[in-house]
């Protein structure tokens, strides 16, 4: 039996007066009844640890859960899914009276070890600075998965720091639907200005926001001590995602020990860019674990040999090429996501696109990826000109961007303008507005003429497949660029067999440079 928890370790926390022990508020989010089984597993749990814990599960609906845990019925607002909000007044209203404040939805389970190597490494930290945890889940066969690991969420190499004897990086998604904070943090977080919000959601849903709020919107920075993994990793009992999202053991395994490797190299390379926006759910991110592009490979010139892809992530259509017998080189958006790719014969050039290029000088390639990352670049007629370099007269670069004046993504910024705040700023959004007129001119002017565009259909349109070019483009919510070398004394544009047939009434994405929704009269009326 573990002998109980010595409070003298940590001068900043209180004892609770009814025992000495350390004394903890736990809030569970619990809506409906369909988690009604985890939830009384975790309410074993924490009644078991060998602390003073209060339980408190707030619900739209009232529940029987046993002595001593109390059952708070109500939403902060008419959406359900505002459930998770209703946590922050309760621990404003006991922050004097808890050492410890947790809230989890009801499914995560936070075992008293891990409460243990949270207190542990609290000490070591600065005062801005917050342990957090990392979901694991598991499958049918005993399987572990990361499910907090998708999309464009990754480590963040440059957030690495030692503090003691604990290494500790970001993870860009800080959701894990769970947190823990000293009475001394939510102190800090209230004091912000930034806790106590009505519920509302930008980066994430409402669900997922009102578990980040601490580190996004309340001056406290989340950190997982990845030299201590296993410790922080919290099992999310429902195991929904198992096998659908996220990386699996082996992929989150790589990923830390790259990092820690990391951690002491005074010459690791600087990520490619950074690649989420700032916008609502962070609209028009660079995914670091995309499938195979079909549609790329589909346009692949037949007799290419060499291929360069620059903004490789986990590295599934590079993979792909390379097992055809074709020599990829790609420039990694960083040095960790990359290692499964290398592994399977894609070369790694890292850096940023300067660094990358001049790592290149004197290669060049038949075919050049740049998917989905024009958009995300600072300057892309810069990064255009830079992968020119690796151009022969005989290439081909192969640009995949959002089409952000397609008829839908129109529709949609009419119908949810707020949505769309900062998009027209690339300072604001950290994304350029694309669309075929935008991406013709950054060729141009960087040097290169494109070959033709297309449209690549939304599953529901389908039907336009194949009809007429112009159809497909201005439908399309992504497009594909092909381009070559111009040459000298030509005038570099898209040919006759896209642009050139196009009547310019039918061109609704081009009749506004830049578009933004941040003005009361619109301009994107004038478009309908």
């Amino acid at each position: 039996m573990q002998a109980a928890f010595d409070v003298s370790t940590l001068p900043a926390l209180q004892s609770s007066p009814r025992s000495g022990r350390l004394s903890i508020l736990v809030a569970l989010a619990s809506y409906g009844r369909s988690n009604d089984h985890h939830l009384e597993r975790l309410i074993r749990e924490y009644q078991s640890m060998a602390f003073d814990v209060d339980v408190v599960v707030l619900s739209n609906v009232a529940k029987t859960l046993g002595p001593g845990v109390e059952c708070r019925i109500g939403l902060p607002s008419k959406d359900p899914w505002s459930l998770p909000f209703a946590h922050k007044p309760l621990f404003a209203e006991r922050a004097d009276r808890y050492d410890l404040f947790i809230y989890s939805e009801d499914d995560i389970l936070i075992t008293e070890a891990q409460l243990r190597a949270f207190l542990d490494v609290t000490k070591a930290l600065n005062d801005d600075e917050v342990a957090g945890f990392v979901r694991m889940e598991r499958n049918s066969d005993g399987a572990i998965s990361y499910p907090d690991m998708h999309d464009e969420f990754h480590w963040d190499a440059g957030s690495l720091r030692s503090r003691s004897k604990y290494v500790l990086a970001t993870l860009t998604n800080e959701h894990a639907a769970c947190y823990v904070l000293t009475q001394h943090q939510l102190r800090k977080a209230i004091d912000s200005g930034g806790f106590l919000v009505e519920p509302y959601q930008w980066k994430h849903d409402l669900l997922c926001t009102a578990a980040t709020d601490p580190y996004i919107r309340c001056g406290l920075t989340k950190l997982i001590p990845i030299s201590h993994f296993e410790d922080f990793a919290v099992h999310h009992l429902s195991n929904k995602y198992a096998g659908k999202v996220g990386v699996d053991e082996a992929e989150m395994r790589s990923q830390v020990d790259t990092m820690l490797k990391l951690a002491v190299d005074n010459s690791a390379p600087k990520p490619l860019l950074s690649s989420g926006t700032n916008l609502w759910r962070r609209m028009f991110s660079k995914e670091y674990y995309e499938p195979v592009n079909q549609d790329v490979l589909s346009v692949l010139p037949p007799e290419t040999c060499s291929v360069l892809s620059v903004g490789c992530g986990s590295g599934e259509t590079e993979c792909a090429l390379a097992q055809k017998g074709l020599r990829v080189v790609a420039v990694p958006l960083d040095p960790v996501v990359a290692g499964t790719a290398a592994s399977k014969g894609v070369e790694m050039v890292f850096g940023d696109l300067r660094v990358a290029a001049a790592k290149l000088q004197g290669q060049t390639f038949d075919c050049i990826l740049v998917l989905n990352m024009l958009h995300l670049f600072a300057d892309p007629v810069e990064a255009l000109s830079l992968l020119r370099g690796a151009m022969s007269e005989r290439s081909v670069m192969i640009i995949q961007t959002p089409n952000m004046r397609s008829v839908p993504e129109l529709w949609r910024r009419l119908r949810y303008s707020d949505r769309y705040r900062g998009l027209g700023s690339f300072n604001q959004s950290g994304v350029h507005v694309t669309s075929p007129r935008k991406v013709r001119d950054w060729c141009r002017r960087s040097g290169l003429t494109l070959d033709r565009m297309i449209g690549i259909v939304h599953q529901r349109a389908r039907f336009l497949r194949g009809r007429a070019d112009f159809a497909e483009l201005i439908f399309s919510p992504s497009f594909i660029s092909i381009a070559k070398m111009a040459r000298s004394g030509t005038n570099s544009s898209v040919n006759s067999s896209v642009m050139g047939r196009i009547p310019s009434s039918n061109l609704l994405f081009v009749a506004v440079e830049p578009l933004t929704l941040d003005k009361a009269n619109d301009p994107i009326v004038s478009l309908l």
